[in-house]
């Protein structure tokens, strides 16, 4: 016979899992698009804590979608089959030689690793690109560039059909030319599409900072998109932020209900943003 104690910690994850009720009803049946990348995919810890979490999701009734980027992996096979690269305002060209790197190491190499990850966990994972089913048709972002390209039609109703299959998909970002050309997207970008595409209900942006920063250098917990733009004007919002917010924007423009940008260093920081009354980084809401 087996004797136990009530102790503090056990009362206290009753209390967290009774205080969720309301945050599970809420996104039940929701579509929720998580960009992954940053520290989220940098070990094999981070990525089964990652994995567990979006499977908890899919459990208690949310449709997560995730995208994922690969940029410091396709850096390394970019290293190893001693291809050299060109750079034009800071961004890299990619040539023909690369766009078949970039494909092989995003639709392979990575996404299945995200893809065996979920699996792993007990989720029902499917990897895809945005080629596939011509989910994500692309239009040259600029010449100078090579291929690299942006979104400008959607067809997400093979997404709709994995829901319906509890199946969780897991879309690396190329798209496809109206000619057949590969498209390398930006990660956050293909995010933003596949979100507005979807209408979601949720867009997390899961990044190495702890979220939209004011001036005095605080975390904003809640912004509209005018407050976005305002801070962006004032040189507030700056750097590497500044591509995600205008995700933001575009995506809140597109039907997107709300933006989240996210630190993806802290532990279960998707179902701290879901699930609790704090959140986990900078909620955007449209104006």
């Amino acid at each position: 016979m087996k004797t136990r104690d009530m102790n503090r910690d056990w009362i206290a994850t009753a209390a967290t899992l009774n205080s969720a009720l309301p945050y599970l009803q809420r996104y039940d049946g929701a579509v929720v698009v998580i960009k992954l990348g940053g520290h989220a995919m940098g070990s094999d810890e981070a990525m089964e804590s990652f994995a567990r979490d979006v499977v908890l999701m899919r459990q208690v009734g949310v449709n997560p979608v995730v995208v994922h980027g690969g940029g410091p992996m396709i850096n390394a096979m970019l290293d190893r089959l001693n291809i050299q690269s060109e750079f034009v305002g800071g961004k890299r060209v990619t040539d023909a030689a690369t766009v078949e790197v970039v494909e092989m190491v995003l639709s392979g190499l990575v996404n299945k690793r995200i893809v065996q990850a979920i699996n792993s966990q007990g989720g029902m994972a499917v990897g895809l690109s945005g080629k596939d089913a011509n989910l994500m048709i692309c239009e040259q972002t600029d010449a100078s560039l090579g291929f690299v390209g942006s979104p400008s039609e959607m067809n997400p109703e093979i997404l709709h059909d994995l829901f319906t299959h509890d199946v969780i998909p897991v879309i690396a970002p190329l798209g496809a030319g109206k000619d057949g050309e590969t498209y390398n997207v930006n990660g956050d970008t293909a995010a933003g599409a596949i979100a507005a595409a979807l209408k979601a209900d949720r867009l997390l942006l899961l990044t190495d900072v702890s979220g939209v920063k004011n001036a005095a250098g605080d975390v904003v917990t809640e912004l509209t998109a005018g407050q976005i733009r305002e801070m962006t004007l004032a040189g507030t919002i700056a750097g590497g932020m500044i591509p995600k917010t205008e995700t933001a924007l575009d995506a809140l423009h597109s039907g997107v209900r709300a933006v989240v940008i996210l630190d993806g260093r802290a532990p279960n920081a998707v179902l701290l943003e879901l699930y609790t009354e704090h959140g986990a980084g900078s909620l955007i809401r449209p104006d």
